[in-house]
């Protein structure tokens, strides 16, 4: 019986945690709950970086204080031991004298990485890890995927007609413009996934051809992070990728400068490239991207292994000849129909093993 209210309500604390998203990275996704006597009297969540963790909302929300020293919190992310840009939840915990805790997952960061259970413990608070380790970790999947593998976590997306183009062959058709494939509804979706991730990534031939924003005009929220790999720095600043209406990145091989949202960034193009832009990434805590890019940015990530999920449509359409989609990849998890087009979700098997462990 026991385990059964530890999992009812910890899968509280991964609905309320999962109403941060896009608004907390590079921290994780956080909910936290706190019970008495099978109740819960108080919960909060993480909702903006650098604001009040989970754990805090949860103490702030509770009316009757007195009731902390009968109670049961619940996190599903192990509480913060350290001083960040809040003072350490832990801490908070003990101070509030409550007796138990119950945890989803310990933090990977080597910062907490189980300071905060010993933290705890040491005060005399009972604490139990691993409820619902699993659904804990497919739900920070991107934190995970940060912190362990030392990169952002990688999330492909395109369209491709039904007979597996992303584009046409522009010259045999004679037009100079993109060829819409999904319908507009379509559209609205990949803007909102563009809300919840920090960055968006192409190449500087899709710069060229499309001539994209690369922004969320269809949706709410922040714009992600432009980042445009060009490594001869051959674009010019006439694309709307360059005007400066959100920080952008401009991958190269010359030089390192900065005019006023857009920031050159120099790397190695000589061995491994994809390495160097993902290390460069995770240095400047970008914990997640999308990939946007056409035939060789796509199909350079995947060759190297630097994906964890594909988000694919296929429209109605036929081109006959054209730009090849991505071969299929990864595990088909599941799929919808849009109007007239198929949105598949496929993962990368070796990202999904590390990630449910």
């Amino acid at each position: 019986m026991e385990t059964y209210k530890h999992e009812l309500f910890m899968k509280r604390c991964i609905e309320l945690a999962s109403l941060g998203t896009g608004m907390v990275a590079p921290n994780p996704l956080v909910g936290s709950v706190i019970v008495s006597e099978n109740k819960i009297i108080g919960e909060g969540w993480h909702n903006k970086y650098g604001g009040m963790h989970a754990e805090v909302n949860a103490i702030n929300s509770v009316k009757n204080k007195s009731l902390f020293k009968y109670s049961t919190l619940y996190v599903n992310l192990e509480p913060c031991s350290h001083f960040g840009k809040t003072p350490p939840c832990a801490k908070l915990i003990a101070e509030m004298k409550i007796p138990e805790v119950v945890v989803g997952n310990t933090d990977p960061n080597y910062l907490v990485a189980g300071k905060g259970i010993d933290y705890l413990r040491k005060k005399g608070v009972k604490v139990t890890v691993g409820v619902l380790h699993k659904e804990c970790r497919e739900l920070n999947r991107r934190y995970f995927i940060y912190q362990e593998e030392k990169r952002p976590y990688i999330i492909l997306k395109w369209a491709q007609s039904t007979d597996r183009f992303l584009d046409v062959d522009r010259e045999v058709y004679g037009i100079d413009r993109p060829v819409w494939i999904t319908p507009e509804i379509a559209r609205s979706l990949v803007h909102k996934w563009r809300a919840e991730e920090q960055a968006i990534l192409v190449g500087a031939n899709t710069v060229e051809k499309d001539n994209p924003r690369l922004n969320i005009r269809n949706w709410t929220g922040e714009n992600p992070v432009r980042i445009v790999i060009d490594p001869r720095l051959r674009l010019s600043g006439r694309y709307n990728v360059f005007d400066n209406t959100q920080p952008t990145l401009i991958i190269n091989g010359k030089r390192n400068s900065k005019k006023g949202l857009n920031e050159y960034v120099k790397v190695n193009f000589a061995e491994n490239p994809e390495r160097e832009i993902l290390d460069t990434l995770h240095k400047r805590g970008i914990q997640s991207l999308i990939i946007e890019g056409g035939e060789h940015t796509l199909n350079s990530f995947i060759g190297n292994g630097f994906w964890d999920e594909a988000r694919v449509f296929s429209g109605n359409c036929a081109f006959g000849c054209g730009v090849p989609a991505p071969k299929e990849c990864g595990q088909l998890l599941e799929y919808t129909t849009i109007v007239d087009s198929r949105l598949e979700l496929f993962f990368n098997p070796d990202s999904l093993r590390k990630i449910m462990i």
